[in-house]
C-alpha cells in the first residue's frame, strides 16, 4: 500500500480515530527541528506555532502598509488644501513644486499645458510640446512609471536632466479632455518603475488639473 492511498483513505474515512482513539495516544512521529520523536498531539501544536508566526508576520507587514497609507494620506491632503488656496497660476505651481519636494521628496518636477491663455506671459509650462508627446498622453488611461529614455520630457528637467534615471508622466485633464503633462523625475532608477500602484499620482493628477483649470479661466 502505498502513503498516498493511507492519506486518501484517512481523508475519506475521518470517523477512523473515533473508532481507534486509543491509536492517537500510542502514535509517535519524528520531530520538525530534531531526530526525537513526538506524539501527533505536540505536532499539532508545533504546526500551529508555526502558523501563528506566518500570520504575525503578514499582520506586521499590513500595519506597516497602512500607516504608510495613512501618511501619504496625510500629505495627500496638506496638498490639496494648499492647492484649494492657491489663487494664481504662478501660485499653483509654486505649491504643487513645495510639497512635492518637500513632502514627498520629489526632487524634479516639471509641468507642460498645451494652451495658452491670451496675454499669458512666456512661461515654460506653456513651452511646445511635440504631438507625438500630446497623443501619448492621451492614451494614458494611467500614470506611466519608468524609465527617461525615448522621451522628451528627459529635457524638461534642465541642467539636471541628465542625471535622472526614472520618471512618472501623469497626464491632467479638463472636461474629458487631455490639457497637459506632469513629469516627475528622480535620479534613482527604481524611484518610478513599471507596475508599482499609481492611485496616489493618479489623485496628484487630478488636484493639479482642477487646480490649475481654475486658474487658467
Amino acid at each position: 500500500m502505498r502513503s498516498d492511498d493511507v492519506a486518501q483513505y484517512l481523508q475519506d474515512n475521518p470517523q477512523f480515530f473515533e473508532e481507534h482513539a486509543e491509536l492517537m495516544s500510542r502514535m509517535v512521529i519524528p520531530h520538525p527541528h530534531g531526530g526525537r520523536t513526538i506524539s501527533i498531539t505536540e505536532r499539532q501544536m508545533l504546526s500551529l506555532r508555526d502558523k501563528n508566526k506566518q500570520l504575525e508576520g503578514k499582520m506586521g507587514e499590513l500595519l506597516e502598509f497602512g500607516e504608510e497609507n495613512d501618511t501619504i494620506s496625510e500629505k495627500m491632503h496638506r496638498l490639496g488644501v494648499a492647492m484649494i488656496a492657491a489663487a494664481t497660476f504662478q501660485s499653483v505651481l509654486h505649491t504643487l513644486n513645495l510639497h512635492l519636494r518637500d513632502d514627498f521628496a520629489v526632487p524634479h518636477v516639471a509641468v507642460r499645458l498645451w494652451d495658452q491663455p491670451e496675454n499669458a506671459e512666456e512661461l515654460p509650462e506653456f513651452a511646445d510640446v511635440s504631438e507625438k508627446l500630446q497623443e501619448f498622453a492621451e492614451t494614458l488611461s494611467q500614470p506611466y512609471c519608468g524609465s527617461t529614455s525615448g522621451f522628451e520630457t528627459s529635457s524638461w528637467f534642465g541642467d539636471a536632466a541628465r542625471h535622472v534615471r526614472s520618471q512618472a508622466l501623469i497626464a491632467m485633464r479638463n472636461g474629458g479632455g487631455t490639457i497637459g503633462l506632469i513629469a516627475l523625475g528622480s535620479e534613482e532608477g527604481q524611484r518610478f518603475y513599471s507596475g508599482m500602484g499609481t492611485l496616489y499620482l493618479e489623485r496628484l493628477g487630478e488636484m493639479a488639473s482642477a487646480a490649475l483649470a481654475r486658474v487658467l479661466r
